[in-house]
């Protein structure tokens, strides 16, 4: 089978990083070891952008600056890693991908999404997830959840509101693309949300 580009998503405190382990092992037990990154980041350049990104600062970032800066890092990570990774016929799993800047910096920084659009068609050139898989948490439980795992950074910083325009955004994306976007209920249980993955990827792929 063709290598396939998987993308989890979702807000701060949605269990991401434990789903991202049940898509791994999924992938390998049926086609292989995939390539496992995330966003921003995924090469050492792209992870400085990210520290750029995510510290907290005495100087406010613009949005537009934000919305750049994760442009930046998102070409050199699909050029020089995920792209490569599905050239030699090696499956990729992301933490993020452009949804993610349409949830956090079109619906939560409110910057117009026919601006991110035009960045995206110019930067990725149509480049984009085989299947996304959101996990889908009302905003208030993730951040209960991410404060409980210490320190937050500048983006979990931000207010209830900001992260509830981020879970429309992501909703408005997912309808605009049903054939990619699957929506997993991450407001159960950890065993629950496994199995739906699990199941999710079992009819996709």
């Amino acid at each position: 089978m063709k290598p396939r580009f998987i993308s989890v998503e979702g807000l701060e405190g949605a269990g991401k990083t434990t789903q991202l382990q049940v898509v791994t092992d999924f992938v390998t037990a049926h086609y292989g070891p995939p390539r496992v990154t995330r966003e921003p980041g995924g090469t050492p350049l792209a992870e400085d952008i990210r520290s750029v990104i995510l510290s907290p600062r005495t100087e406010p970032m613009d949005a537009w600056t934000e919305l750049l800066l994760v442009f930046a890092a998102r070409k050199q990570h699909v050029a020089t890693v995920i792209q490569p990774a599905l050239a030699s016929g090696q499956w990729v799993v992301s933490d993020r991908f452009t949804d993610a800047t349409y949830a956090y910096q079109g619906g939560g920084r409110q910057l117009p999404w026919e601006h991110i659009q035009a960045l995206e068609e110019l930067v990725l050139d149509g480049f984009q997830p085989d299947l996304t898989l959101w996990l889908d948490c009302p905003a208030e439980l993730g951040l209960q959840r991410a404060r409980q795992r210490g320190a937050l950074d500048r983006i979990e910083l931000e207010d209830i509101a900001f992260f509830e325009r981020c879970r429309k955004a992501y909703e408005k994306r997912a309808q605009a693309a049903p054939q990619r976007f699957v929506r997993i209920d991450a407001s159960r249980s950890l065993e629950e949300v496994s199995a739906q993955v699990r199941q999710t990827l079992e009819q996709q792929l």
